[in-house]
């Protein structure tokens, strides 16, 4: 049976229709006014109950987007479904970035409500199957499993296998999503500790009131609430390996109690008597700049240098794009067992294009998302442009959408023959995965239609400021008739700005046209 609905929204009367419209569509509503309000049910005992949440953004005190990074912080990874009067596409990426399944702008029509709710509610029942296969499967993570071919990776499990052979502090840098705990797991499965407990901390999810407690233990009655004694993640990790995550998130006296971990082995449980001594393999990760926290007085000097012994930083997508087609296959592989009345035979040309030409902010997390939800909600047999409509609709003009050809998943069979030219070719593999997946043409590049602009040369490289500037202005002198004042409006400037700029570029006013320039 389905769960309830969790609605969020400050606005009694867009609780009331909302909740009557869950309740026609025959779900059970659960409402609550606020985003603090919202994350009590999450983290309460009926939490397993709620199914979809419905999410104002725009809220007093806990707004929508704090709810989700809290949300993701917590690994709280119930469909979420947003909603907001304000529907720019800053809004929408700012959303999605953090983990919104859909995006609704008020007020939304029944039949989209509901649309979205059974998309949400398929994807969750999918995804519950995808993570208790993955859970049977089990077993150690290496290197060899990583998912890679980028040359901006290699330096990365370079380092990685050179320090699995020792028991030195690591530090794994990079931005959120980028995969910093797979290469800590990968560190972990290649050396002498593979066998022995691997335990993970989310520093920056832990309330500063109970960071000492969770990382090294508290007796019973050491404080309100402690009714049980409590070994610690330092304790548990004893022989193995412990992955504090988010690091740079810890708060200060916190730091000196874990430098002493760190440089002697020791922890002093709250309210304990004695120190414990511990036997650890220490795997720090953080997306700040821990340097600059040193310099600004958010982070220990000394602790900084003894856990910074062995940097690894690990690249955005963005800088490896070659693993795109290869994770896209490999996240495609994860949904089939889960669903397999609807085997996909593989992605187009142009949609993996268009997933090659976006830039990822959240990196390979927010890839296997767009995958995921993509897999699981399409009709055909094989992902197109139209299974990635928010990605689509910020990358569109810079790719070819009509390119033919299909990137065959890895569980449907793959041709020996060529289908014809500009089919894809060639045959690639996942590392260590023993499934095939074929390596596609450099995606082609289209002029822009009128109303976009290009973003990369012919080259793929990212234009220069100046041309991207220079075509803008053009474009708007063409859209606006040459009426400067709306152009310079349009545009966000002055008017004796944009005449400097039109001198600069040799553009005459009275006709818009490019004199020196080819326009």
């Amino acid at each position: 049976m389905t769960g309830s609905i969790l609605i969020v929204d400050d606005d009694p009367v867009q609780r009331r229709l909302l909740e009557a419209a869950v309740t026609r569509f025959g779900y059970t509503a659960t409402v609550v006014d606020g985003g603090a309000a919202a994350l009590d049910v999450l983290d309460g005992p009926s939490a397993r109950e709620v199914s979809v949440v419905i999410l104002d953004l725009v809220m007093p005190g806990l707004d929508g987007i704090g709810v989700l990074k809290a949300m993701r912080e917590r690994d709280i990874n119930v469909p979420t479904i947003v909603q907001t009067a304000q529907g720019g596409i800053e809004t929408v990426v700012s959303a999605m970035r953090h983990g919104a399944f859909d995006f609704v702008v008020k007020p939304a029509s029944p039949d989209r409500l509901q649309a979205s709710i059974a998309n949400a509610l398929k994807v969750e029942a999918v995804e519950g199957e995808v993570k208790r296969t993955s859970r049977r499967r089990g077993g150690l993570l290496t290197f060899k499993d990583m998912v890679t071919h980028s040359p901006a990776m290699d330096r990365v499990i370079r380092l990685g296998q050179k320090a699995a052979a020792s028991n030195i502090p690591i530090l794994i840098e990079g931005e959120s999503g980028v995969g910093k705990e797979l290469v800590a797991r990968a560190i972990q499965g290649s050396g002498d500790r593979r066998s022995k407990p691997f335990v993970t901390v989310n520093c920056g999810a832990i309330p500063d009131n109970l960071v000492e407690s969770i990382l090294f233990g508290h007796e019973k009655g050491s404080f309100t609430g402690a009714t049980d004694k409590h070994t610690g993640k330092f304790v548990e990790a004893h022989s193995g390996t412990l992955f504090l995550d988010e690091i740079g998130d810890l708060p200060l006296d916190v730091q000196v109690k874990l430098l002493r971990a760190v440089q002697d082995g020791e922890v002093d449980p709250v309210g304990g008597r004695s120190t414990v001594r511990v036997d650890i393999r220490l795997i720090s990760a953080t997306h700040r700049n821990l340097l600059q926290q040193v310099k600004d007085g958010k982070f220990r000097e000394d602790l900084f240098y003894r856990l910074n012994v062995y940097p690894i930083f690990v690249p955005p997508l963005r800088d490896r794009r070659d693993d795109i087609p290869y994770l896209v296959t490999h996240f495609m592989e994860k949904v089939a067992p889960a669903d397999p009345r609807h085997r996909l035979q593989g992605i187009s040309a142009a949609a993996l294009a268009v997933l090659q030409a976006y830039d990822w902010p959240g990196n390979i997390r927010q890839l296997e998302n767009a995958v995921f939800r993509a897999s699981v909600l399409c009709e055909g047999d094989v992902l197109t442009t139209e299974d990635f409509p928010q990605i689509r609709a910020q990358v569109e003009g810079t790719v070819n959408l009509d390119a033919n050809g299909v990137l065959p998943s890895a569980s449907a069979p793959l041709d020996t023959e060529p289908r014809d030219e500009e089919a894809l070719h060639g045959e690639g593999g996942l590392r260590g995965e023993g499934v095939l997946a074929t390596e596609p043409d450099p995606p082609a590049r289209l002029q822009p239609r009128f109303g976009t602009l290009r973003a990369l040369d012919e080259r793929g490289n990212v234009r220069a400021l100046a041309d991207v500037e220079l075509e803008m202005i053009k474009l708007a002198i063409d859209h606006y008739n040459g009426q400067m004042s709306e152009v310079a409006r349009r545009l966000g400037i002055g008017r004796s700005t944009l005449y400097r700029k039109l001198k600069e570029y040799g553009i005459d006013p009275e006709t818009g046209r490019v004199d020196r320039l080819a326009s």
